[in-house]
């Protein structure tokens, strides 16, 4: 039989993402609704090593719902990825009397969080924090949304100056092995093109297709380039290989970046994380453990932490098509 819970621990880890604050809210009311104890941990596994602990209760989440990043901070630790960081870990947490912890983050950080579990037997949930959406198990990672709304405003203004001087504009977002946040912004956006790892476009294709825009009429034209593209070595060789084979545009370059991650939440990652929350901990009190909270379906489920880290997120394929019928 399962201890039972009575105090529970929270930390974010990895890249921050809207929506982590909503989730911390969501994590700490829900413990007070069932009056356990919840405590904050900051900087992510590196302060669980540390024991840098905070207790939170209903109150200590006012105001931040709407907040982007998160108010416990973030940091990558390599000490827990070594047995004794993780035993140092486990004392912090065994000392504290928490007797189950909630990891609001990707597939680094669930990994992580498995590995802990499997060596103290440490009860453990995960909630999908990363605005990539590349995590199997959910249709949706916290501040996905969010990313997508902040960089199709970025693209309408980009288009404004693309199409005021007859310019091609190259735009990187982000996703270093997913096209989730390419493919979405570059429909909602009007790109010409969109280049993302799982499709292999060509730079010959990529040039005939650009040609064809012209001669149908386009004076302007924005191409959408994932991160992780393979096409070129980076953006800025894709502007350069153009340059040389195209004539009568001129070509420029914006890479988004970290803006893409920052800004607050939308609605939808809002009630998201909120969903989450209750679930992650409501999952804890009733035994559960080692499971990532997603969203499938529109309904709230359960995927093995494993399952979670070790599967793939797929593209979805009718977008693909639309995106192709949308540039003609």
């Amino acid at each position: 039989m399962p201890k039972a819970i009575k105090k529970v621990a929270v930390l974010t880890s990895g890249g921050d993402s809207p929506g982590m604050n909503a989730a911390i809210r969501s994590v700490v009311r829900t413990c007070a609704y069932h009056n356990i104890e919840c405590v904050g941990v900051y900087r992510g596994y590196e302060g669980l090593i540390e024991g840098d602990f905070k207790s939170m209760d209903a109150r200590s989440v006012k105001g931040i719902i709407n907040k982007g990043g998160t108010i416990l901070k973030s940091a990558r630790s390599k000490e827990f990825r070594t047995v004794e960081g993780r035993q140092k870990a486990f004392k912090q947490l065994t000392d504290a009397n928490v007797d189950g912890l909630v990891v609001v983050g990707g597939d680094g950080s669930f990994t992580g969080a498995l590995i802990f579990n499997q060596e103290f037997d440490f009860p453990v949930m995960g909630i999908p924090g990363t605005i990539d959406n590349d995590i199997y198990g959910t249709s949706h990672t916290l501040g996905f949304d969010t990313a997508l709304n902040t960089v199709v405003d970025a693209i309408d203004k980009i288009r404004d100056t693309a199409s005021s001087h007859n310019r091609l504009f190259f735009v990187e977002v982000m996703g270093r092995d997913v096209g989730h946040i390419a493919l979405n912004t570059g429909i909602a956006g009007g790109a010409e093109e969109i280049l993302i790892p799982e499709e292999d476009l060509g730079l010959d294709r990529l040039v005939d297709s650009l040609n064809k825009s012209r001669k149908s009429g386009k004076t302007s034209s924005i191409v959408i380039v994932a991160e992780g593209d393979k096409i070129g070595k980076n953006i800025f060789e894709l502007k350069d290989y153009v340059d040389e084979n195209m004539e009568g545009y001129d070509v420029r370059v914006s890479v988004l970046g970290h803006m893409q991650r920052g800004g607050a939440p939308s609605c939808f990652d809002r009630v998201l994380a909120s969903r989450m929350g209750v679930k992650a901990v409501e999952s804890l009190l009733g035994g559960e453990t080692n499971y990532m909270v997603g969203l499938l379906d529109n309904k709230v489920e359960l995927t093995p932490l494993e399952k979670a880290i070790k599967g793939k997120s797929k593209i979805n394929l009718e977008l693909l098509r639309v995106s192709d019928i949308m540039s003609t």
